[in-house]
């Protein structure tokens, strides 16, 4: 049974920073091109990042740029977001994903439950 499981998540101030992590299980990791996925109330889901296998960074949405990082462990099956300069519109629950099923990475075979991120102002 595959598992994607959120860790990291919480309440941060405007201007701090915030890693979360996501623990896989029951998929052979290190093969997975895996991302992180948002969305806030109100809001449709957005794409925040994706990296591959191997550990390059495929893809980095424009408003995160210059302030958020993924990066995965293979051998510990951990993927992880380091999210700085954090502002209150980056508050959403975000989801870890695994296995993109499109070129676009839009769909993604797997999803975690999510962890929720605030941010205050």
């Amino acid at each position: 049974q595959v598992q994607l499981v959120e860790t990291g998540g919480g309440l941060v101030q405007a201007g701090g920073s915030l890693r979360i992590s996501c623990e896989a299980s029951g998929i052979t990791f290190s093969v997975y091109t895996m991302g992180w996925f948002r969305q806030a109330p109100g809001k449709e889901r957005e794409l925040v990042a994706v990296i591959a296998a191997g550990g390059e960074t495929l893809a980095l949405a424009d408003s995160v740029k210059g302030r958020f990082a993924i990066s995965r462990e293979n051998a510990k099956k951990m993927l992880h977001l380091q999210m700085n300069t954090l502002k209150p519109e980056d508050s959403a629950v975000y989801y870890c994903v695994a296995g993109a099923m499109k070129r676009d990475y839009s769909e993604f075979t797997y999803w975690g439950r999510g962890t929720q991120v605030t941010v205050s102002s």
